[in-house]
């Protein structure tokens, strides 16, 4: 059971993942978040799949070449969003992890919707909910309404933008992570991208092999 730490929360809603949970390896935190709700004002949705960005040596990682203006959220501390646009367009959830100074994070790929699907469809400008609805980073941050204001807002905290609790999954499938190109090979070929068995709010099916 979940502490105090992780701070007030209304009847019936998932108690707050602590600051503590995200204080680890990427990797871990990563493979921990599949299940998990994020929550937006009426928005709430179920992670179904997500990328590890590790720290050190990991030369698909944001931080590999220092700090930087924008990827200074991802230094720390663990538990605080760090969004980023992509393609001059797209805004991307991560969820900063490992100790203070050291940068690394969770992408956030795919999400299930569990509530507020009217606000989701409105603000991706759709009129019906399928998937892949909220199969792509991009889809993410659109359906959270986010943009690279959010970065270091601790998601550990009630209001605006926060992870709650819920049971862990039970069968993860892994496989290289998408879009890393640049990376060395070994780091393209790792398999630090993790999906929850069995569903269809996956961005990318392909390479993804049971645990």
């Amino acid at each position: 059971m979940l502490d105090e730490e992780q701070g007030s929360h209304r009847p019936g809603e998932a108690p707050l993942l602590p600051q503590s949970f995200y204080a680890r390896d990427a990797l871990a935190v990563a493979r921990d978040l599949l299940g998990k709700l994020i929550e937006r004002d009426k928005v709430l949705l179920r992670i179904t799949e997500v990328e590890a960005y590790r720290w050190p040596g990991d030369t698909a990682n944001h931080c590999r070449a220092g700090r930087t203006g924008r990827n200074a959220a991802m230094w720390g501390p663990a538990g605080r969003a760090y969004v980023y646009l992509c393609y001059g367009m797209h805004n991307m959830l991560n969820v900063v992890t490992d100790d203070e100074g050291e940068g690394a994070a969770v992408l956030i790929r795919a999400c299930e919707p569990v509530a507020g699907v009217a606000e989701i469809l409105a603000r991706r400008k759709l009129t019906r909910e399928r998937p892949p609805l909220l199969a792509g980073p991009g889809k993410i941050g659109q359906a959270l309404g986010l943009d690279a204001g959010w970065s270091h807002h601790p998601l550990y905290e009630p209001g605006g933008l926060c992870v709650r609790d819920a049971a862990p999954v039970p069968a993860i499938l892994a496989g290289p992570r998408v879009g890393i190109d640049y990376a060395a090979p070994a780091d393209r070929d790792a398999p630090w991208r993790l999906a929850v068995a069995g569903t269809a709010w996956v961005s990318v099916p392909g390479g993804l092999r049971p645990v």
